[in-house]
């Protein structure tokens, strides 16, 4: 701008100097002025436009536009009318045509200024050239009216043009901000997903005060996939976005992202590990209030895990890791809870993996055995039942107790290989007993739960030889607080073909009374908490008479647990109960063992308990 106004104004002056006219070199003059307020303002306004200027700055700037314009055309006009040099009226009438045709593309972005500043500059020269009255000079006239006319059309196609352009620009500059909020944003939730928590932690960590808290909760929904399985994704779905927003209300001031499936995390910061408390004990009664959808009343839990920085780590990686040992901690230890990070949860999540990984091993190599415990008739103390009981002789670690490996083997759908592999041995045991002696074997929710399950066990059954009859599977009361259609399945399918369901564990966990109707049980056997536990007294035995009585309406044998003494025995006997467990009689007893016990024919003591049944 600066070089072609110093041209301009160097070709006016030099035909004000030679034309030696008073009203040209006024225009001369005035033009000069305006070169240099343009060049000043120019200066001015494109510094403040780097520093986001004013209005007013910008208006200012826009006159003097008009203002040179006008006086180049002026200047054009008046040099036609009183030069007398031809010569002067080229150069005069070229300087003005050229800057009109350059500024109809330089401003066309402002399309207003851009035909305002060509008109000013080739109107005055177009009217004094008809004045100055020579055919030829009229004839150029009407040319530069028709090219006047010409730029204003090549100033609004370009305008178009770079409208449409800036157009384009500004919709993928939108359509980009939005495909990167949807690749930060969760598609269900509305929730930060995970590469967006991943770049607010960034953000976070790189701001952060060692002085200061960051806690990372991680959140887990138990039992989701039951909610998938049973109402449907759509349902499913549904429930998370509830979730999102109880969550995004109760941790409003906080990071709330969903991390993938039913799991998320909230971020806090500066707070205390007291202030960290109180939040997840709001998360724990907030999820778990029940949520109604399509009719369904749903209650869940939740699990939580929390690690705070810089107490647990000091980058994210970390964090996230330990939040995550702290979540799994709470889902082995049951679940709706909330742990926060222990070193001490490294050294037993390395010891849950050696029992998984030696676990598969031990099955794969027969490195355990199944010991058998009696359950006798109280009446005559004759064997009518052995309970299976799995046992493993680790070699280093030495004797493991089923509590150090079962749940792990339930955790990772180890249980359901353990669980077909105890049947077997079972029921191998049992064909080499007396035919009116059963096996009892446990059986695991998530056992029940696996595609095909009862395959594993009529496959034992067939390949041992044994009627169905002999079998009995013990279940606890908590298998029927899901109301799973996969294990009513697998009880229908099981008992059809004769095999026996236990109650397990009476007593100590849902204790309905509603699925003694619903399944064909032949035993109840009553928790030995009640029998010799710490609470063990009148009013357990009011219990133990008060379930033996519902088992003689229903023709359910009724075994008592954890008899220790021949004060248990006789007490449990007078209560109602028809048979009897635990180290009084004897301790779980290998295969062979058994087999010699019970072949012999001799009861485990020489006189029978004198009780009389009522």
């Amino acid at each position: 701008m600066t070089l072609g106004a110093l041209c301009g104004a160097l070709a006016c002056l030099f035909i004000a100097f030679t034309a030696d006219s008073v009203a040209i070199n006024i225009g001369a003059c005035i033009l000069s002025i305006v070169v240099i307020f343009r060049i000043v303002t120019a200066y001015a306004f494109d510094s403040k436009i780097r520093n986001r200027g004013s209005r007013n700055l910008e208006l200012i700037y826009e006159s003097g536009a008009w203002a040179y314009a006008l006086s180049l055309g002026s200047v054009a006009g008046l040099t036609i009318l009183y030069a007398a040099d031809v010569s002067l009226h080229v150069l005069a009438a070229a300087n003005a045509i050229g800057y009109a045709a350059g500024i109809s593309g330089r401003n066309a972005g402002r399309p207003v200024i851009a035909i305002g500043q060509t008109v000013l500059t080739t109107l005055p020269l177009a009217i004094c050239l008809v004045l100055e009255g020579s055919p030829s000079y009229i004839v150029l006239s009407i040319c530069i009216t028709l090219f006047i006319v010409a730029l204003i059309g090549i100033t609004i196609n370009t305008f178009a043009i770079i409208r449409d352009s800036f157009d384009a620009a500004e919709q993928n500059a939108k359509l980009a901000e939005k495909m990167r909020s949807y690749a930060r944003t969760d598609i269900v939730t509305g929730l930060l997903n995970r590469a967006g928590l991943n770049g607010h932690l960034i953000k976070m960590f790189a701001q952060k005060d060692n002085r200061d808290n960051i806690g990372v909760f991680w959140l887990d929904l138990d039992r989701f996939k039951e909610v998938n399985d049973t109402l449907g994704h759509p349902v499913g779905d549904r429930l998370l976005v509830e979730t999102a927003k109880r969550l995004r209300t109760l941790c409003k001031d906080d990071i709330v992202a969903r991390f993938g499936g039913d799991e998320f995390v909230v971020v806090t910061q500066d707070k205390d590990r007291r202030e960290m408390e109180a939040i997840a004990q709001n998360i724990l009664k907030e999820l778990t209030r029940p949520i109604r959808l399509d009719g369904h009343r749903l209650s869940i839990s939740v699990s939580i895990g929390i690690a705070v920085m810089p107490e647990n780590g000091s980058d994210i990686d970390t964090i996230m890791q330990n939040a995550d040992l702290a979540l799994y901690h709470s889902k082995v230890n049951g679940r709706n809870q909330y742990s926060f990070f222990a070193n001490a949860m490294n050294r037993d999540l390395m010891f849950r993996r050696e029992i998984e990984s030696e676990l598969r091993e031990a099955i794969n190599e027969d490195q355990l055995e199944v010991h058998y415990q009696p359950i006798v008739d109280l009446a005559t103390n004759e064997v009518r039942a052995f309970e299976a009981l799995v046992r493993w002789k680790h070699p280093t670690k030495g004797d493991l107790s089923p509590a150090d490996f079962i749940p792990i083997a339930e955790d990772t759908g180890l249980i359901i290989t353990l669980g077909n592999w105890i049947t077997a041995r079972a029921c191998e045991a049992a064909a080499q007993w007396p035919e009116h002696i059963s096996v009892c074997v446990n059986v695991s929710p998530v056992q029940m739960k696996a595609p095909g399950a009862s395959l594993g066990i009529l496959r034992a059954i067939k390949d041992a030889g044994i009627s169905p009859q002999r079998l009995e599977l013990e279940i606890t009361e908590t298998v029927f607080m899901d109301e799973d259609d996969t294990i009513t399945h697998f009880i229908d399918t099981l008992q059809v073909e004769g095999i026996k369901l236990a109650l397990d564990d009476f007593g100590t966990g849902y204790s309905s009374l509603s699925y003694l109707q619903s399944y064909n049980f032949s035993k109840i056997k009553v928790d030995q908490s009640f029998v010799s536990g710490p609470s063990a007294g009148s009013k357990s035995d009011a219990i133990i008479r008060a379930v033996a009585e519902l088992a003689k309406t229903l023709e359910m044998e009724i075994v008592a647990e954890g008899i220790e003494t021949p004060s248990h025995a006789a007490s449990v006997a007078a209560a109602g109960c028809t048979q009897g467990q635990g180290f009084l009689y004897s301790k779980a007893m290998p295969a062979d063992q058994a087999c010699r016990l019970v072949t012999s024919g001799d009861p485990l003591f020489s006189e029978p308990l004198s009780v009389a049944f009522n």
